[in-house]
């Protein structure tokens, strides 16, 4: 059983090694499974399809050369501290009418 990720969809995030190292974006997927998120725009790879066709021709994809996100393991990116645009540790507690809500380590805040 995989342990639940605290990075989820759409959360601005850093990253914190790799040849991005530095940039940063907009989580659009995650894997909690392989615990691997996608970046907007970052870990861009380049990969060959073939020309598909989906039944009519407005379904139909080019084949060719084409870029899109990689997955970076989770371990590898740091959510942004919504205070001081940061990268920062994600802990959970319970709030006062007993809800969990994800808060920034450094500085405190909630994060949702």
């Amino acid at each position: 059983m995989a342990k639940s990720m605290r990075i989820r969809t759409d959360d601005q995030v850093v990253v914190i090694s790799g040849k991005d190292a530095g940039k940063t974006g907009r989580v659009v997927r995650t894997e909690p499974q392989r615990r691997r998120v996608v970046v907007e725009g970052l870990n861009m790879v380049k990969r060959h399809e073939r020309p598909r066709s989906g039944g009519d021709m407005s379904k139909s994809q080019a084949g060719g050369i084409v870029e899109k996100e990689a997955s970076i393991h989770a371990s590898n990116v740091m959510l942004l501290d919504p205070k001081n645009n940061k990268g920062t540790r994600v802990g959970v507690r319970r709030d006062d009418g007993g809800k969990r809500v994800r808060y920034a380590k450094a500085s405190g805040t909630a994060i949702d």
